[in-house]
């Protein structure tokens, strides 16, 4: 007899929130839930939890307490942080747990990885090449001493974010990754503007799009196949903002993370800032290379329900990121002081644009309060906040946060719209502490 293993306690209420009910509480779920959270099953969570929940009356029906999702890390990758969530290893996709989130620079070891094809080896950069062509009026093939010293170099802060961050919140959970909330990372480049080098080749006006190609091999081995080749529109390579990197942190790229050479293109899905850098190609369409076509960092053109397939037809190329934010400080799991005063900390981005408010909830988000943001140092870095908060009584409590851009957008407090692929999950994150 085959026994089913289950992996979680997130993926069992995606499959079956009834048995999930069952076996944790000890009740089946449904519409009868609120009253189960006043009675026997309150009490089955506070067993649980190992306290109680003071603010039990707002907490919505289906949803599963943060102590009890937190997930366990069960590989190790010796280039990365030990607090660092290994996805797969091959292609090697690594996310950060998010308390390594907390830095304002993120090291390269507390920085997460999503690569598409076979990791490569270092290519000597003195060999290296960056060719330029199709719509422009001068082909170029550049050294990396040539960009070291032909060009004026900017170092920016710059927020690169996996389209699918946060995937493992949807339901039914889609294809790909299951990313939390840690495939999201801050560090500083330094580089040359892609822009400057366009203008040296000179854009013709039949320029609309550029496709980045990269030397990793496909994951079969053909090398006739690329890994991944994505592209962004002509009028966002050309932001200032958007690089060819050629240092990470103040040092050489880590092989992991693009080594000799990079694009960095902000605040939209990572996958546009191609490692390995070895070809720049300007467009006269939207470009159409693996991960750029079909699902591939697509979303519905209007809303779908959950589960829906959608036609290739009714989708869209994804462009900028949304409003977003983490928690890093405190860990998840906290004791601290009923009655007494404690900070909490965190990260936010909003892709092309920038968060102007921060606030917080501990009685799941009945009641919210504002929290500090800072400005960000450049457009693109993601931008400090702080609160201080304080548990009322002894017990459970889950710290919701939520950020609002400078349009007016603020996170959800549930999962928001579903797509085939699980991307741009922005619902508000949450840790728990307990008080005594």
């Amino acid at each position: 007899m085959t026994r089913k293993i289950e992996r979680g306690l997130i993926e069992l209420y995606h499959e079956d929130p009834d048995r999930a009910d069952r076996l944790v509480f000890g009740r089946v779920a449904g519409p009868d839930r609120r009253g189960f959270l006043r009675g026997a099953g309150l009490a089955s969570m506070g067993a649980l939890l190992g306290t109680t929940i003071p603010f039990n009356a707002n907490m919505p029906a289906g949803l599963i307490p943060a102590a009890l999702a937190e997930t366990v890390n069960e590989f190790a990758f010796d280039a990365k942080h030990a607090d660092m969530i290994v996805h797969n290893d091959r292609p090697v996709n690594v996310e950060a747990a998010v308390h390594l989130l907390d830095d304002d620079v993120t090291p390269a070891d507390k920085h997460f990885i999503r690569n598409n094809g076979q990791m490569p080896y270092p290519i000597d950069r003195g060999e290296w090449r960056l060719t330029v062509d199709g719509e422009v009026n001068e082909a170029l093939e550049l050294t990396w001493d040539q960009l070291m010293n032909e060009f004026e170099h900017v170092t920016l802060r710059l927020q690169l974010e996996c389209g699918g961050n946060g995937r493992a919140g949807f339901n039914p959970l889609p294809r790909g990754n299951p990313w939390t909330i840690g495939a999201i990372g801050n560090a500083e480049w330094t580089g040359v503007r892609v822009s400057d080098i366009l203008r040296r080749a000179g854009l013709k006006p039949s320029a609309v799009y550029t496709g980045h190609f990269s030397y990793d091999q496909h994951l079969s081995g053909d090398p006739d196949r690329q890994a991944i080749s994505r592209g962004a529109p002509i009028d966002k390579i050309m932001d200032p903002h958007s690089i060819v990197a050629l240092k990470m942190n103040g040092g050489d790229i880590p092989i992991e993370h693009g080594y000799p050479a990079r694009i960095v293109n902000p605040g939209w899905p990572g996958s546009t800032s191609q490692k390995w850098l070895t070809r720049i190609w300007v467009r006269d369409r939207e470009h159409d290379g693996p991960g750029m076509t079909g699902l591939s960092y697509r979303v519905p053109r209007h809303p779908v329900s959950p589960g829906t397939e959608v036609a290739h037809e009714d989708m869209m190329v994804m462009g900028s990121m949304i409003v977003k934010s983490a928690i890093t400080d405190p860990v998840a799991g906290t004791e601290v002081r009923a009655g007494v005063p404690f900070e909490v900390r965190g990260q936010a981005w909003a892709g092309d644009d920038h968060v102007t408010a921060m606030e917080t909830s501990i009685d799941f988000g009945a009641t919210w309060q504002p929290a500090t943001v800072e400005a960000p140092p450049n457009r693109y870095s993601w931008q400090r906040w702080r609160a201080s908060i304080t548990a009322p009584a002894v017990g459970y409590y889950e710290v919701w946060a939520r950020a609002t851009d400078n349009r007016g957008r603020s996170q959800p407090m549930v999962v928001p719209g579903w797509n085939p692929r699980g991307y741009l999950n922005n619902a508000c994150h949450r840790i728990f502490v307990t008080a005594t």
